[in-house]
């Protein structure tokens, strides 16, 4: 039965955080706010649960769910080599809008979908995220909203869209920056902006010292 929880009532927010953690680890399906817009999660290392993902979506698997941690040092077990430049960016932006495509570390045991090899990550900026993230741990989480539709930035908006396919509801008001993160990819031989966000590309030329126009050629 799908469960609705005001996080800005103390004893609602310590329940639903509790009954989404319980969600998680059963491989159920929860929405989480974030500082973006709303998520939709999962165990990233439940690979049946991140399959759910995808299907409430009715997304595929070319394009694989991105990933949040609840620390810097989380990173660390999940990439195959951190890039100086994403030490750089994340000093800088994290927690916050800006995520990051790196090479997984090969010995993961997860299936995000077709990644190739590589894995987007992202430190929220949000305490009710942090919270599950620290006591679940990593949680692949996509914009909570069917493919090809406006991204929730409302609990009752993902509701609206995915109803009873998401177990656990977290209402913690309208999300903070209301657009997508910015993503650098840092796979390649130069960073490159694949999408901008809040996160601005000058503001990421600054910290890594070049010019915006290399970013996005």
């Amino acid at each position: 039965m799908t469960q609705l929880f005001d996080c800005s009532d103390a004893d609602q927010r310590a329940t639903g955080v509790a009954s989404a953690i319980s969600a998680l680890r059963s491989g159920r399906l929860v929405v989480l706010p974030t500082d973006t817009v709303y998520g939709i999660g999962a165990d990233a290392f439940d690979s049946e649960a991140v399959a759910a993902l995808l299907a409430a979506k009715g997304r595929g698997r070319d394009m694989p769910v991105p990933v949040l941690v609840g620390s810097w040092h989380t990173i660390d077990g999940l990439v195959y080599s951190v890039p100086n430049t994403a030490r750089e960016l994340i000093r800088a932006f994290w927690p916050g809008a800006l995520s990051l495509v790196v090479r997984q570390a090969p010995s993961l045991q997860w299936d995000l979908g077709d990644a190739h090899g590589t894995v987007m990550l992202r430190m929220p900026l949000h305490p009710v995220a942090i919270e599950l993230l620290r006591e679940v741990g990593p949680l692949a989480v996509s914009s909570a909203n069917i493919s090809g539709r406006p991204a929730a930035i409302t609990a009752e908006d993902a509701r609206g869209q995915l109803g009873d396919l998401v177990e656990v509801y977290l209402d913690a008001g309208p999300s903070e920056q209301q657009a997508a993160s910015t993503i650098v990819d840092l796979t390649g031989a130069h960073p490159r902006v694949l999408r901008q966000g809040p996160v601005t590309v000058e503001a990421i030329a600054n910290v890594l010292d070049v010019e915006p126009t290399t970013l996005t050629d």
